[in-house]
């Protein structure tokens, strides 16, 4: 069986369908389209709950103003019980009223912003507050994994999945989205 083809099943599978990102990067470049699948199938082992995983990335493609991946992480995280409303609040740049959900947020903006450059009282802050260094290389390798596909989906203005929708008659969506029209 053809790479692509093979890859095309593993993603129907995982997903019970083959999002338009994936299809866009099995028409270009199956090897990526195959990182990411690999990347995000070891993350699952990880420290972060499914949950707490969507709502990282989602604070991640908020940030690189992603259209697409931004509906996809927000339905997905409406889907496992965050509420609408903190889901709005990851949009607009504030944070959910979760105690755990705001400081994975707060520390995942400060890592992008900062490039990964945290000071030992930060660190020592946030493990403080509850967020080991097992959790915290968790959310870098996150930002790696989305920063790629985010990227992507600006190049290629990816069609946004009608199963996405949820997220995209949001008005907080069309905001972020208006903020930064290319």
């Amino acid at each position: 069986m053809e790479r692509p083809e093979s890859l095309r099943q593993i993603v129907q599978q995982k997903f019970g369908f083959v999002p338009q990102l994936f299809e866009e990067l099995l028409r270009t470049n199956p090897a990526v389209a195959e990182a990411y699948l690999q990347a995000g199938t070891a993350l699952q082992q990880g420290v972060l709950s499914p949950l707490e995983q969507q709502v990282v990335q989602l604070a991640i493609a908020t940030h690189n103003t992603c259209h697409y991946c931004t509906a996809a992480h927000g339905t997905a995280a409406l889907g496992m019980g965050l509420s609408p409303e903190a889901v709005d609040a990851i949009l607009e740049g504030q944070l959910p009223d979760d105690e755990r959900l705001a400081l994975l947020v707060e520390t995942t903006r400060q890592v992008i912003e900062r490039r990964g450059w945290l000071s030992e009282d930060a660190l020592q802050e946030l493990e403080a507050r509850g967020l080991n260094r097992a959790a915290l290389y968790e959310i870098i390798a996150l930002v790696g994994i989305k920063t790629i596909t985010n990227y992507i989906n600006h190049l290629a203005h990816t069609p946004v999945d009608e199963v996405f929708r949820p997220v995209t008659g949001r008005p907080a969506y069309r905001r972020l989205m208006e903020s930064t029209a290319v």
